[in-house]
């Protein structure tokens, strides 16, 4: 595990026992920040003396170290408002002064958490890989000219440098994830609509997801239970399903003839390896097939719902087109070729695949994969942006289609020292038997419990 910062937990005990402070925190987080300087990471932080206000200001709540969230650090991907603040969704003649700020961010606020900025993204949240941005490009903390992955690739950076423990991001199409995996942390989806989604400028609105990037699955949960919550105004919000009950886990893992490591052999060795210590983990082995699952990965990019993009982006696409990346602009334009007819013949297909992947839930509770099947350098990424950025979204692209929650897990590092991770993803609302497994594979005790009873046993366990 890359992230040298202080949990959610640590940083929480040492608020609430008074062994640390909101503000002594901001000014660490502070001079971590200005000691790398602009290096891709941070598209909009936090000025330093306003963040030890904010720090200060939450010190100053009544009944302060009981918050959920006392003066934990927190970073925001730059598609996403905080009121105040420019939106640039990288880039700057697009770019808006935020007036409210998205209902997620605000439950994170209300519980005392403080924001330290907006991170870095691919321009308009369109891609996998980290290079599409005019600020600095980001490069995977494991060094080697490495790319950071995307769309969320300043997210993953800030928690993988130990700048913050936690950053709210998106995934349409693994943006959560394969930066994760690119920088040894947790990267979940949670089902779509568990947390709210308004406040974010949409990539394909049917199909984004906020999701959260964190070092360990406690904090996952920490986070999540202040984060969640139906909102009436989000059209595609729902509640949390029900928790895990304990016990072993019926893992579905395809034969490895179904997986693709591109040519790399030192990823497959490493993953297959992974694989065969599953039963040591509390997972009983099941024979899956791979095949719908990545039948519907490729409706993504060669079906219709590129066009969703332009939902949103349309009118500046059309008024401000050299303000766009040339790489964004073809995805964008390409999203024009497709017809009503197009549309509707994918849906029908996609539902047929729904429909065989719902099957598959009959016979396992989770399925493992490769989160990656192979890296690239940004020197690779900027030669062929369209192919690698492919290569990296082929476990990924699947997940939002089929309605799947997903978890990027850090599982070490390959013989020749690259990140290795495993993606663990199940069926809707299947988020907590997806973070039990998370958990698992990292041995990370996880306590089962009720709901409302979570906080109280974390805090007995500190």
């Amino acid at each position: 595990m890359v992230n040298p910062s202080p949990t959610v937990a640590e940083i929480l005990a040492s608020h609430e026992s008074g062994s640390g402070s909101p503000t002594h925190t901001a000014a660490r987080v502070a001079d971590a920040i200005a000691a790398r300087g602009d290096d891709g990471t941070w598209i909009t932080p936090v000025p330093r003396e306003q963040l030890l206000a904010a720090a200060a200001e939450i010190e100053r709540r009544p009944g302060a170290r009981t918050l959920p969230l006392y003066g934990v650090p927190f970073g925001v991907k730059d598609s996403i408002d905080v009121a105040g603040l420019p939106t640039t969704l990288a880039c700057p003649d697009y770019a808006y002064t935020a007036t409210s700020t998205a209902p997620a961010v605000e439950r994170l606020l209300a519980a005392g958490a403080l924001f330290v900025g907006k991170t870095n993204l691919d321009q308009f949240a369109t891609g996998l890989n980290g290079t599409r941005t005019p600020y600095p490009i980001p490069r995977s903390v494991f060094g080697g000219d490495l790319i950071c992955g995307g769309s969320s690739s300043g997210s993953a950076r800030a928690v993988a440098l130990g700048e913050v423990p936690f950053c709210v991001a998106t995934d349409t199409a693994g943006s959560g994830r394969v930066p994760a995996a690119l920088n040894g942390i947790l990267g979940w989806k949670p089902s779509r609509g568990l947390i709210s989604a308004r406040g974010l400028v949409p990539a394909c609105k049917s199909l984004d997801c906020l999701t959260l990037m964190a070092g360990t699955v406690e904090d996952l949960d920490r986070v999540f239970e202040v984060i969640a919550g139906v909102d009436p105004r989000d059209p595609w919000s729902r509640a949390r399903g029900p928790r895990f009950g304990g016990g072993r886990l019926r893992v579905g893992l395809p034969d490895p003839g179904e997986l693709e490591f591109f040519g790399d052999e030192v990823f497959r060795t490493a993953h297959l390896d992974t694989r065969n210590r599953l039963e040591r983990r509390g997972f009983d082995r099941v024979p899956t097939s791979l095949e719908p699952f990545l039948a519907a990965g490729e409706l993504l990019y060669q079906g219709p719902w590129v066009a969703e993009r332009l939902v949103e982006f349309e009118d500046f696409l059309a008024e401000r087109p050299d303000s766009i990346l040339p790489v964004i602009r073809e995805i964008l334009t390409g999203g024009f070729r497709f017809t009503a007819v197009d549309v509707f013949r994918a849906q029908q297909r996609l539902q047929e695949l729904r429909a065989t992947v719902a099957r598959v839930w009959d016979a396992v509770d989770v399925v493992i994969t490769p989160t990656i099947g192979t890296t690239f350098t940004v020197a690779q990424v900027l030669a062929d942006p369209i192919a690698t950025n492919t290569v990296l979204g082929h476990y990924t692209h699947f997940g939002n289609l089929l309605d799947l929650t997903a978890i990027s897990v850090p599982m070490g590092l390959a013989a020749d020292g690259r990140p290795l991770s495993v993606m663990v993803f199940g069926p809707a609302l299947a988020d907590d038997v997806v973070l039990a497994a998370a958990a698992r594979l990292l041995d990370e005790p996880r306590p089962v419990v009720a709901h409302a009873d979570l906080r109280l046993v974390q805090k007995e366990r500190q």
